[in-house]
């Protein structure tokens, strides 16, 4: 039966988010493109990724809810989801978890610390 609330820890995001909170949060400063749907993409610089989704500069508004997409030189754009927005910095949740080796190349790649996960 359908009370007609909406608990947000149990949809799919929510419960992934959960989990996501247990794995560490990397302060990055990563150089990356960031494209709202249905707008032109821009410059931005994360600034803290995680398997669940990330953080970035974003001067342009962005709205909670909105579908946007993320890139980073030499991979395909991510699909995420705008949570929230607050005087600049913009946090998104990956629509897709980030697999553990992805998120590691994205870090090592960054930061030249050779951490790879085996699969």
């Amino acid at each position: 039966m359908d009370t007609g609330n909406t608990d947000w820890n149990t949809g799919t995001y929510g419960q992934a988010a959960l989990e996501d909170r247990c794995a560490p949060r990397q302060r990055v400063n990563i150089p990356a493109t960031l494209r709202p749907s249905g707008e032109r993409g821009f410059k931005t610089v994360l600034t803290d990724l995680s398997l669940g989704g990330f953080c970035a500069n974003s001067m342009q508004q962005m709205f909670p809810g909105n579908r946007c997409w993320l890139t980073l030189q030499g991979m395909e754009a991510l699909q995420a989801d705008v949570i929230w927005w607050d005087s600049g910095r913009v946090g998104c949740a990956f629509a897709t978890l980030l697999s553990p080796i992805v998120h590691d190349n994205i870090l090592a790649r960054y930061r030249g610390d050779s951490v790879f996960r085996r699969a």
